[in-house]
């Protein structure tokens, strides 16, 4: 009986000690009693043995990291039953299934059908111009901070928003039951939306325009000039991309000459006016419902009044330390790209 109650006692202090059931601890103590330290080891397990080696798995892993089109395969992506498919036709197993392929890929998180883009740098002085840019959002300007009476206006224009007019009328949302849209409709026209944003005011001006170009984007840039406190200021620096109406010595020359206080700064790449336009297509576009281009317009309009109500400057944390993170990133991928053609051709 002590010896039963000694046994039981070391179980459970065991079982605390190592947070484990108390019958864990029983079983593993007794198979080391009879046993010894070969009786620890793996039991032979009932069951149908593994139909794929780990050699298998490797192969259908490379090949989910190779591009389809590079194995001769007319496909853009790799989706898990298209690589079953494909093992099975290269013979490296007889029959897999999607749901075993998506398995192994889980293992290492490879997600072959997912892609992202990203845009290769050509510009030698890329950086000082995004730098100039960046500056601008933390209020500085050639090292020097901004005064009260300058400004940053980032601009560009979101071309071709359409007038779908659903076939059938859309219907609200209802309880278990999404916003229902037609996918038929017709097409009412397109107008292109151009827009400033005042970087630290946090606020939008905007207008429609039947099309893009130099008189639209120049009547913009009046619409917000002409008034207080721009008209007044100090500097207004006008943040835009290179597109043909706002780019080169003549559109900086035709803006000077007009308003002799702005100051065109070029980026593509990091204008916050594009993270207005995200929540334009997102909270008045889409689902692109409208009667007409009138309504387009008039959404538009009423929604710069409500976004301007309560906006705040959006919390901007790109800085150029992040710049010159990005910039060594993208040098390694250059390098490591160059080698591997290199390594190639010397392999031809």
């Amino acid at each position: 009986m002590c010896c039963w109650r000694h046994a039981a006692g070391a179980n459970a202090r065991i079982a605390a000690e190592t947070r484990l059931h108390v019958d864990t601890v029983r079983t593993w103590r007794g198979r080391f009693a009879q046993g010894g330290l070969p009786a620890l080891a793996d039991r032979k397990r009932s069951g149908r043995p593994s139909r794929f080696t780990p050699v298998r798995v490797a192969e259908a892993k490379a090949l989910a990291c190779q591009l389809p089109a590079e194995t001769g395969t007319p496909l853009s992506r790799w989706s898990c039953p298209e690589l079953a498919a494909e093992l099975t036709a290269r013979g490296v197993t007889d029959t897999v299934s999607a749901s075993t392929v998506r398995r192994w890929l889980r293992e290492d998180a490879l997600k072959p059908w997912q892609y992202r883009s990203w845009i290769f740098i050509r510009d030698p002085d890329f950086r000082a111009k995004a730098q100039r840019v960046l500056d601008l959002y933390a209020r500085t300007y050639e090292g020097e901070p901004l005064g009260a009476d300058e400004y940053v206006v980032s601009s560009d224009e979101k071309t071709s928003v359409q007038a779908r007019c659903r076939c059938h009328p859309t219907l609200a949302p209802g309880q278990a039951r999404a916003m229902r849209v037609n996918h038929e409709y017709g097409r009412g026209g397109a107008v292109a939306y151009l827009a400033a944003y005042d970087v630290h005011q946090a606020k939008v001006f905007g207008r429609c325009e039947a099309t893009t170009g130099i008189v639209p984007f120049m009547a913009l840039v009046e619409q917000v000039m002409a008034q207080e406190p721009y008209a007044g200021a100090k500097r207004v620096f006008w943040i835009v991309d290179n597109g043909s109406s706002h780019r080169g010595k003549k559109a900086i020359d035709r803006l000077a000459a007009k308003f002799p206080n702005t100051v065109p700064v070029h980026a593509s790449w990091v204008n916050q006016i594009e993270v207005f336009f995200s929540i334009v297509q997102r909270k008045v576009v889409s689902p692109n419902d409208f009667t007409d281009l009138d309504q387009v317009r008039d959404r538009l309009r009423g929604f710069e009044d409500r976004y301007n109500a309560t906006a705040q400057p959006f919390q901007w944390k790109f800085t150029t330390s992040d710049l010159d993170d990005l910039l060594a990133r993208i040098d390694r991928h250059t390098l490591t790209d160059r080698h591997q053609e290199s390594s190639v051709a010397l392999a031809a």
